[in-house]
């Protein structure tokens, strides 16, 4: 992919826009107090020619990690980057959890509550809705940062 800023206005902004610290150390946790000043949009690190980026939220994590590596081209600056899953655990809870949890139900109802048969379906009904809006909401938070990153560094595909 190619960015429109030259080489040291992409460094400037990566080190305006990203707080120091491991990505991987902030997944999953919700992050109250602010080290320093304004919350910058990214969480992570970089260097001269690579860079692990994480959204910086104070309300929510997300699973995703954007990776990639930059160095100069010919009209600004070569990005290639991956946004790919940061801790494959939490993913695959995500993911997951809800079918276990609609198995689960269902042995329990099939051998405990024989007489609860709406019951069962309005928590079947329930626990699918709830599998699909986990993998969807997942999903968005990815396009989301994707977009984030887009935009801050002026990224043409």
């Amino acid at each position: 992919m190619q960015s429109n800023l030259s080489l040291s206005e992409f460094r400037r902004r990566l080190t305006d826009n990203t707080e120091i610290g491991s990505p991987k150390a902030a997944l999953g946790q919700v992050r109250v107090f602010a080290l320093s000043g304004a919350v910058k949009p990214f969480y992570g690190f970089f260097d001269d020619n690579s860079f692990s980026l994480t959204i910086n939220s104070l309300k929510s994590s997300t699973f995703f990690i954007v990776k990639g590596n930059y160095k100069n081209g010919n009209n600004g600056v070569e990005v290639d980057y991956i946004v790919e899953s940061g801790n494959k655990y939490q993913q695959f809870w995500s993911h997951y959890s809800p079918i276990i949890l609609i198995v689960a139900i269902n042995i329990f109802f099939l051998f405990f509550a024989r007489g609860l048969r709406r019951a069962s379906t309005i928590v079947n009904l329930f626990l699918l809705f709830l599998a699909f809006y986990s993998r969807w909401y997942e999903e968005r938070k990815r396009q989301k940062l994707e977009k984030k990153f887009i935009s801050i560094f002026e990224i043409k595909r």
